[in-house]
C-alpha cells in the first residue's frame, strides 16, 4: 500500500477523501472526483480506491491478500500493525470490534473480496456520505465532494430545515443535496462488489449507564489521557486553550504530564465582562503547570461574536453556527503556530460528556421516585423551574414521534420553558418572524415526514438528549477543525473521542448530573492530575457580554449580509425585516442566539462556488398544515 500517487495537498487536519469500488464501471466516477491537488491510493487491481487530500501521518493504509485497511485522521498505530489486522480479516463484520476499540478519531475504511466498508465516528465528528456517481456508489467524508462531481445544487427544502432553531434529530443527518445520503454516525456503509448497491450495518450502541462514578472515574481519566497523548506524541511544542474551566484545565494538565511531555503553550483570552473570572482561574492553573508558557491575550484584541461574516470563504458541506465564533476560534492560531505549536488542543466537548441531561430524571422518577423527587427539588431551586411547568414536563409521556409531529405544528410558538426542554426529549424547534411562509411550509413538511418513522437515539430521553447534543457539538467542531487546519494550526478536541464519550456515558446519570455538585465525574477523574484548588471551580463564563458587544459593533456588516441575500432570493427569508433587526442590536430576544441559524445558512450559501441555484420553494397551498 505504498503506491499512492501524490500531488500538492493541504496542511494537516484538513484531510478528506472519496472511496470507490474496485470495479471497471468506477473509472468514470474516478475521473470526475480526481481534482487538482488530490492524491490517489489504488486497489490491488490498480483501480483507484481512495482519492483525496491528506498530510503525512493522517492516512495509514495497508493490504494483506484480498484485504486492505485504511485509517484517516489520528491513526493510533502504523502500517505494520494495520497490515497484521488486515491479514486476519475474514469478514467485514469483524471490523465492528476494531472500530469499538480504536482510540483517537479516525475514519475506518476497508476493502475485502470486492466489497467496501467505510465509517466515521459515533461522535459525529467524522461523517460518511454516499451517492451514485456515473452509475457507481461512491462514499466520501464530505458531502460537497460528491455534490461537485454530480453538479448538484442545494435543495430549497433542506435549506428551510436548516433555518430551524435547533434542527432536531433525525433531520440533522440530511445533507444539503437530495442526491446525497448520509450514513448515521453509529452505522457503517457497505458497498457491493459491483458498486451498484449499498447497505448499512450498525457498529456502535451507547453503553448501559450503570457504572458507579467512583469505579469509572479512573477509566475516564485514562481514556482522556490516551486521547491527549495520541495528539501530542512526537511533538516538541503543542498549544492548548486554558480558559480556567474544568475541561480545558484538565486537557492542559494531561498534555503536560511526563514522561516525554512536549512544551505547552497555554493560551487564555479573557472575556470583556468584568465579572468574568476565567483569567483568575487560568493563572491559578498555569502556575502549577510544568514547562508551560502561559500566553494571555488582551481581552480587547479578541474578535467579538459576529466578526468577519462577510469575508468567510471556507468551503463547508453544510451550514454551521460555528461561523458566528469563527474569528474568535481562529484568531490566535497563527501566532501559536509561529511560537512552535503543531497542534492545538481544546476542552470542547467536556460539557457534553462530563455532565449530562436532567431529562434522565423523567425515567428515574418512575423507577426511584423518592430519590428523584429530592434531586428534582434541588434542580428546581438551581434553575428556577416553576412548579407547574415541572409537573407538566414530568407527566409528559409522549413518544418521540408524537413529540416531533407536535413540534412541527407549533414552529411559530414562543420558546418552550427551560424546564420543558430540560426534562423533555429536546428543545422544540422554532422559526422566527423573518422566515417566510414558504420556508415554514417546507420545514413543517420535512418534520412531519420525519415524524412518521423517526426513532429517538435512545428510548431513555436523557440518553437521547445527551447523544443529540454530542452529535450537534461534533458537527460544529468538525467544521472548526477544517477551518483551523486552513488557518495553519490543526485543532483537536480529545473529549469528543468515542472511547472518552462511551466511558462517560456508562456512568450512572444520577451521579453525573446532580444539583449539589458541578461536573462530579470530571473532578473525581482528574483528582491527582489537576491540583485540588483548580478542581474547586463550580461555574463557567457565559460570554454574553461579548455576544451583545458583537451585535452592536457589527450591525453594519449584519445589515449588509441581507443586501442581495441568497436566502431572500430563494424566497426563504424577508431580507428587509432582517436589515431592520440588524439596526436594533438591543432588540429583545437577540441575546438568545435566534439569528444564528439564519446567518449560518446565508454565510454558507455565499461561500458556495457558483453552481446551479436551487429553485424557489413551492408556493404554500391553502389548506396545507
Amino acid at each position: 500500500m505504498n503506491r499512492a500517487h501524490h500531488s500538492a495537498g493541504p496542511g494537516p487536519g484538513d484531510a478528506h477523501l472519496v472511496v470507490l469500488p474496485d470495479h471497471p464501471d468506477a473509472a468514470a466516477a474516478a475521473r470526475a472526483l480526481r481534482l487538482p491537488g488530490t492524491s490517489v491510493l489504488p486497489h490491488p487491481s490498480g483501480r483507484p480506491w481512495l482519492i483525496g487530500r491528506w498530510a503525512p501521518g493522517e492516512l495509514v493504509a495497508a493490504e494483506a491478500g484480498p484485504a486492505a485497511l485504511a485509517l484517516l485522521g489520528s491513526p493510533p498505530f502504523g502500517r505494520a500493525e494495520l497490515a497484521r489486522r488486515a491479514a486476519r480479516l475474514r469478514d467485514l463484520a469483524e471490523l465492528d470490534a476494531l472500530a469499538r476499540s480504536l482510540p483517537g478519531s479516525s475514519h475506518l475504511i476497508a476493502a475485502l473480496d470486492g466489497r467496501i466498508r467505510i465509517q466515521g465516528t459515533a461522535s459525529g465528528l467524522r461523517l460518511v456520505f454516499h451517492a451514485r456517481v456515473h452509475g457507481c456508489q461512491v462514499a466520501a467524508t464530505r458531502a460537497d465532494l460528491l455534490a461537485a462531481a454530480l453538479g448538484a445544487a442545494p435543495a430549497a427544502e433542506r435549506l428551510a430545515v436548516q433555518l430551524l432553531w435547533p434542527v432536531p434529530h433525525p433531520l440533522t443527518e440530511h445533507p444539503m443535496w437530495t442526491e446525497i445520503t448520509a450514513v448515521p454516525p453509529d452505522e457503517a456503509l457497505i458497498v457491493s462488489p459491483d458498486g451498484r448497491s449499498t447497505r448499512r450495518s450498525r457498529w456502535w450502541t451507547p453503553p448501559e449507564p450503570d457504572r458507579p462514578l467512583d469505579e469509572a472515574a479512573g477509566e475516564v481519566r485514562d481514556r482522556l489521557a490516551e486521547a491527549v497523548r495520541l495528539r501530542t506524541r512526537g511533538q516538541q511544542v503543542v498549544s492548548a486553550d486554558l480558559s480556567g474551566g474544568l475541561d480545558s484545565t484538565s486537557v492542559c494538565f494531561l498534555a503536560g504530564r511526563p514522561p516525554d511531555a512536549p512544551r505547552l503553550l497555554a493560551a487564555t483570552w479573557p472575556g470583556r465582562d468584568p465579572a468574568d473570572t476565567d483569567l483568575h482561574w487560568a493563572r491559578k492553573a498555569a502556575a502549577r503547570l510544568p514547562d508551560t508558557d502561559h500566553v494571555v491575550w488582551e481581552a480587547e484584541s479578541s474578535p467579538l461574536v459576529y466578526t468577519g461574516l462577510l469575508g468567510i470563504g471556507d468551503l463547508l458541506d453544510e451550514p454551521t453556527i460555528g461561523v458566528m465564533d469563527r474569528a474568535r476560534a481562529l484568531h490566535h492560531l497563527p501566532e501559536l503556530a509561529a511560537r512552535g505549536s503543531r497542534v492545538h488542543l481544546t476542552g470542547i466537548g467536556g460539557d457534553h460528556v462530563a455532565w449530562c441531561s436532567e431529562a434522565y430524571y423523567h425515567r428515574l422518577l418512575r423507577t426511584r421516585p423518592l430519590f428523584a423527587l429530592r434531586r428534582l427539588r434541588g434542580f428546581r431551586a438551581l434553575w428556577h423551574w416553576p412548579l407547574g411547568g415541572m409537573v407538566r414536563a414530568l407527566a409528559d409521556r409522549r413518544p418521540y414521534r408524537t413529540w416531533l409531529a407536535d413540534a412541527a405544528r407549533s414552529l411559530r410558538d414562543p420558546p418552550a420553558p427551560s424546564v420543558a426542554s430540560g426534562l423533555g426529549w429536546s428543545v422544540p424547534p422554532r422559526l422566527f418572524p423573518w422566515v417566510t411562509a414558504d420556508a415554514e411550509h417546507l420545514a413543517r413538511q420535512a418534520l412531519l415526514s420525519a415524524a412518521e418513522t423517526a426513532s429517538p437515539l435512545h428510548p431513555d430521553r436523557g440518553m437521547h438528549a445527551d447523544l443529540e447534543q454530542i452529535r450537534a457539538c461534533g458537527r460544529i467542531i468538525r467544521q472548526w477543525e477544517a477551518m483551523a487546519a486552513r488557518a495553519g494550526l490543526p485543532m483537536a478536541s480529545p473529549f469528543l473521542d468515542d472511547r472518552v464519550i462511551e466511558t462517560c456515558l456508562a456512568v450512572r446519570p444520577c451521579e453525573r448530573v446532580t444539583p449539589w455538585a458541578y461536573k462530579p465525574l470530571l473532578t473525581t477523574a482528574m483528582r491527582g492530575v489537576v491540583p485540588d484548588e483548580c478542581l474547586r471551580r463550580a461555574n463557567k463564563a457565559e460570554a454574553s457580554l461579548d455576544a451583545a458587544d458583537g451585535l452592536r459593533r457589527h450591525r453594519g456588516e449584519l445589515a449588509e449580509l441581507w443586501t442581495d441575500s441568497r436566502l431572500a432570493g430563494l424566497g426563504l427569508v424577508d431580507a428587509a425585516a432582517l436589515r431592520r433587526l440588524a439596526q436594533r442590536p438591543s432588540a429583545p430576544g437577540l441575546r438568545e442566539a435566534i439569528l444564528y441559524s439564519t446567518i449560518a445558512c446565508e454565510v454558507w450559501l455565499r461561500s458556495r462556488p457558483r453552481t446551479p441555484s436551487p429553485g424557489p420553494p413551492p408556493a404554500v397551498r391553502k389548506g396545507t398544515p
